[in-house]
């Protein structure tokens, strides 16, 4: 095996495109060769497998990471992951290959508590109809709920539903929340209700998303649970497109059983062919929640972080890493390597 170090960072993250941002120069600055994401899109198993040989790390978007690519990749040393969602990750897998999967967590909470909120306002007082309507020559408005006193539902209430919670206080919302493990002492701090999953249901206006998609939470909101909401409320989702039925959800806008839904992320991305997207009761984003300028350098900057420390033979550190077990020796692959 060579001795030469290894240098080379694939860029996942297709959206970042050949812009001259700051937390990419500064792995350049460091010696550090990055390879461009060339195709526009996400990458497809084949094309993670064929761009990783002589790659000690990644700068990770969606883009696919199976056993079988851990298995092929036998350069990789880390997955820096640019978000804080991991449900394209086999985490098992990488932990078995010795591969550390290291997060940006506590970077883009608040970019997307801002984007949950928006959608929020944007689907309850049909702003998006509204708008196409007068830019297609129409005029007309559709009466709806105020934002001001609402209830609001938080599934999740941990760093964005926390967030979330308190842009809800400034606008005197009753604000109910459901979490496996609650942090009562921020609840109480902060007026929120603790309550079960039936109740919120029943009793909110708007249910809103802030729950990372796992076996557990696979279709969380199905045909049952819509069937619990009241048929003035809305559906708010900035979490994984996975946490939600599409088809329960199309059939209960439909069907008026719900009123309106505000979605940034969905199972398939982009949702071509989704008959969700007939429906002038969805506001929708491009999973973009996450995403301002602010998180931008924020996200980046932590992946860029944990990569350099790799690249110097150190750990980015246990409260990034999902599996930290690989710093044990012998099993990751910085052991007696250097990156």
């Amino acid at each position: 095996m060579s001795t030469r170090p290894n240098r080379k960072v694939l860029m996942g993250s297709y959206h970042l495109g050949d812009r001259a941002v700051p937390f990419i120069r500064r792995m350049e600055e460091a010696g550090l060769e990055v390879i461009r994401n060339p195709f526009g899109r996400i990458y497809t198993e084949d094309e993670v497998i064929a761009a990783l040989p002589g790659v000690f790390a990644t700068f990770a978007s969606v883009e696919p990471y199976t056993d079988r690519v851990f298995r092929e990749a036998t350069d990789l040393q880390i997955v820096a992951r640019y978000g804080v969602g991991y449900d394209q990750i086999d985490v098992a897998a990488a932990t078995r290959h010795g591969v550390m999967v290291a997060m940006a967590f506590g970077t883009n909470h608040e970019a997307v508590a801002d984007s949950a909120f928006t959608l929020m306002a944007a689907s309850v007082q049909r702003t998006v109809t509204h708008h196409l309507r007068v830019r297609g020559g129409g005029w007309g408005m559709d009466i709806h709920p105020g934002l001001w006193r609402l209830t609001v539902g938080i599934v999740g209430l941990g760093r964005i539903g926390k967030a979330m919670a308190r842009r809800c206080r400034g606008f005197e919302m009753r604000v109910l929340a459901y979490d496996i493990r609650p942090d009562v002492a921020f609840a109480r701090e902060n007026n929120v209700e603790l309550v079960s999953l039936e109740t919120l249901l029943r009793e909110s206006d708007v249910v809103t998303l802030h729950i990372p998609h796992t076996p557990e939470t696979d279709n969380f909101m199905n045909r049952e649970r819509f069937g619990l909401m009241k048929p003035t409320a809305h559906l708010i989702n900035t979490s994984r497109g996975g946490v939600v039925d599409e088809g329960a959800l199309h059939e209960a806008l439909a069907a008026g059983r719900i009123s309106g839904a505000g979605l940034d992320v969905f199972k398939q991305e982009p949702p071509k062919g989704s008959p969700l997207l007939a429906l002038d009761t969805v506001v929708f984003s491009p999973h973009s929640a996450g995403s301002n300028l602010t998180s931008e350098a924020a996200v980046g900057n932590r992946c860029v972080d944990s990569i350099l420390a790799v690249a110097r033979g150190e750990s980015p550190g246990t409260e990034y890493l999902l599996n930290s077990e690989v710093l044990h020796p012998g099993r990751g692959r910085m052991s007696g390597r250097q990156a």
